[in-house]
């Protein structure tokens, strides 16, 4: 079972070739990380998933991306219904300029008509989600910008998962954020897999193997590696995946 599928995926910036014949099958319910130096094309593959990259002037994409078989670039997709399915966190925290409360409730008030108890409810249960919800309950109406890098980073998930995403998208998640903070989001996500599917681009190889079923390793662009983490870490089949995974270089 495939949860998103890349098929010949080549992927430029103007004249730059990022991307080149990307092959990969994602399943669902489970965590793929990305793994590769930097520049080697992981963040733009994840981009690729919900057409983010489609903000960029002079991208230009070949191949298809498939999600539960249909093509996410056809030409009568509608991105904003694919971005609704599809939630993305970015490596350094951006919560809105509101309260806690509403920086959790503003996909679900733009998205739905639901009720303002609804609407309470599911902020409650998507702090709670988020491991969030005792830390904040208390002072839902001040604003989020107080609180520490590491919670704004779990509001952020808790925002992302509000809308009851398909698949939650994180672009090195925890890199600005110290050891403690970086495990309960490790923990999160953990929780979080048996109800969406997950993709992590993640630089740190310890965080790869401690929360991931699948690896992919990227190097210039192409897959070199694709598979179960234990199994990747264990016994690469490359000599450039066990290099770099052993930290020879990267």
């Amino acid at each position: 079972m495939t949860k998103i599928e890349f098929r010949d995926v080549n992927f430029w910036y103007g004249d730059k070739q990022i991307l080149e014949r990307i092959n990969l099958k994602i399943k669902p319910y489970k965590i793929t990380a990305l793994i590769g130096p930097s520049g080697c094309g992981k963040s733009t593959l994840l981009r690729c998933v919900n057409r983010m990259n489609d903000l960029i002037a002079n991208a230009r994409i070949e191949g298809e991306v498939l999600y539960d078989g249909e093509d996410t670039y056809h030409v009568e997709r509608d991105v904003v219904e694919l971005r609704k399915r599809i939630g993305m966190v970015f490596q350094k925290p951006n919560p809105f300029p509101m309260s806690i409360f509403d920086n959790v409730a503003y996909g679900v008030k733009v998205q739905t008509n639901k009720t303002k108890e609804e609407i309470e409810k599911i902020v409650e249960e998507s702090l709670k989600k988020a491991d969030l919800w005792d830390e904040v309950k208390e002072r839902l109406n001040s604003s989020a910008f107080g609180l520490s890098g590491g919670q704004q980073q779990r509001l952020c998930i808790a925002r992302a998962i509000a809308v009851n995403p398909d698949i939650i998208l994180l672009d090195e998640p925890c890199s600005a954020l110290d050891p403690i903070a970086t495990a309960k989001i490790e923990s999160l996500l953990l929780k979080l897999k048996k109800d969406v599917t997950i993709i992590i681009v993640t630089h740190n190889m310890h965080q790869a193997k401690r929360i991931s079923d699948y690896s992919c390793y990227l190097l210039n662009g192409n897959i070199i590696e694709y598979g179960e983490t234990k199994k990747i870490f264990k016994k690469p089949k490359n000599k450039s995946t066990k290099d770099y995974i052993n930290g020879e270089f990267g």
